[in-house]
């Protein structure tokens, strides 16, 4: 299962622990014996990382699937508040980076002013 997920073994063990996935059926010396859908699942579960979700937000998500009733909504308003959070986030890193800029232009006019008080 690790290798068709590219989930680690501790990985797949923890979604289930906390929760995100449910119902794995086990033989009858207690291997887990995932399913198609659970390797599906897996695979959202790992989409969902790679965009940078929490586990709690995971586990948000992970509670429209189970309720039964039709989410599409649901989702899709979920999806965009994610989506709002990330976009906060980058105009955060921008800002960050543009600190963090002016610190090296700061840094290189101090270098330039050293080298031109040694020259002279």
């Amino acid at each position: 299962m690790s290798e068709k997920t590219g989930l680690s073994i501790h990985t797949l063990r923890y979604y289930e622990q906390v929760g995100l996935i449910d119902g794995i059926a086990r033989d009858d010396n207690g291997y887990r014996q995932y399913s198609e859908s659970d390797i599906v699942w897996f695979q959202v579960l790992n989409y969902f990382r790679t965009i940078g979700m929490t586990i709690r937000e995971m586990q948000e998500y992970t509670a429209f699937n189970r309720s039964g009733v039709p989410t599409v909504t649901a989702r899709l308003e979920f999806m965009e508040s994610y989506r709002r959070k990330v976009v906060d986030q980058i105009a955060e890193l921008e800002k960050s980076l543009d600190r963090i800029d002016d610190k090296i232009n700061f840094f290189k006019n101090l270098e330039s002013s050293d080298n031109l008080q040694k020259e002279g």
